[in-house]
């Protein structure tokens, strides 16, 4: 082998990359009902297609090729994040909640021969909770809303006038307590 060749030989050679060919697949009209509620769950189109058992880009095809679909996903997409972005802005705010809650009464009265008789039972009753508005919420809630005012990042505009300071700090001391 000449020196020529074993240059040539040593270099490797990757074979181009193939499309992936995505198989639309046998799509069913109940598909886009099972897609919303799906989506409503928090699922994406990935998601979708490992439900389905076909690939994502069949997914990506079935949108387009189907609009009832495509529409079914739209919808369940926007109302799951439109409950956890109210979920989300709740959190955010200080709240009163009412629960029900389970408390054991006890009563003690004396019958007629003066024994001691003590009864208890478990009521339900309402109570009222406050709930603290969380931190970290209200933090997400404003970087993301209004970035250039709540980001972390401070970036100091390139167009800020350029001022020259003189500062007079005053005779003060000479360190070395020589006194001119």
């Amino acid at each position: 082998m000449t020196p020529e060749t074993e240059a040539q030989a040593s270099v490797s050679v990757k074979p181009p990359k193939k499309r992936k060919k995505t198989n639309p697949g046998p799509y069913q009209n109940e598909y886009a009902e099972q897609a919303y509620k799906l989506c409503l769950l928090g699922a994406i189109d990935r998601d979708l297609g490992s439900f389905f058992g076909v690939t994502r880009e069949t997914i990506i095809h079935w949108k387009s090729d189907h609009p009832a679909f495509g529409s079914a996903i739209d919808r369940g997409k926007r109302a799951a994040d439109m409950e956890v972005a109210e979920s989300l802005y709740r959190a955010t705010l200080d709240r009163v909640i009412t629960t029900k809650q389970a408390i054991k009464c006890k009563e003690v009265y004396y019958d007629e021969n003066g024994k001691r008789v003590e009864k208890e039972r478990v009521e339900i009753v309402e109570v009222e909770k406050y709930i603290p508005a969380d931190f970290r919420s209200q933090q997400f809630w404003l970087r993301n809303r209004n970035p250039k005012l709540w980001s972390l990042k401070h970036e100091e505009p390139d167009d800020y006038p350029v001022r020259s300071l003189t500062i007079n700090l005053g005779p003060g001391q000479n360190p070395e307590g020589n006194q001119d």
